[in-house]
């Protein structure tokens, strides 16, 4: 399983225009290989860089379906669920290393799963998600982006 993205190849740096200092949208994401035993998707973006003691969480995607290649830029896919990022919100929360902390790395986890996560509540998070996750992963996919603060360089 592949997975890439237009707007910055892997261990690469993202575009300001997918931070806190730019438009703060997800960036475009492509899928590919994705094994046919799956019946659903999930992905997970982190930041294992963050200040904080645990890596930051900036998205909690879940139940995309497996006919999906893509993901647009600002966009979810449709009939997916979002679960809860580190913002306390639903939904992508933007790149946004702050002043000081050096270049972070952003991992886009894709997982295959041979099931459909039903009767997830809408406050699921990543530890939630790995959980329900958890001896139904057949697949997954790294994408790695750098980002460093604009007051850094």
């Amino acid at each position: 399983m592949i997975l890439t993205s237009a707007a910055f190849a892997d261990n690469d740096t993202i575009p300001q225009k997918y931070t806190c200092e730019g438009e703060g949208i997800n960036p475009p994401l492509e899928f590919f290989d994705i094994p046919k035993a799956a019946k659903s998707l999930a992905l997970v973006v982190e930041d294992p860089d963050a200040v904080s003691k645990k890596p930051w969480i900036h998205w909690v995607l879940f139940n995309i379906s497996p006919n999906i290649q893509f993901i647009k830029e600002g966009a979810k896919p449709g009939n997916s669920e979002e679960g809860v990022a580190d913002s306390g919100e639903n939904g992508y929360g933007a790149v946004c290393p702050p002043a000081g902390s050096g270049v972070h790395r952003y991992e886009f986890r894709l997982y295959a799963l041979d099931e459909k996560l039903d009767e997830m509540p809408e406050f699921t998070d990543k530890e939630m998600l790995l959980e329900a996750m958890h001896g139904h992963v057949i697949d997954q996919a790294l994408l790695t982006g750098l980002y460093q603060n604009t007051a850094d360089r």
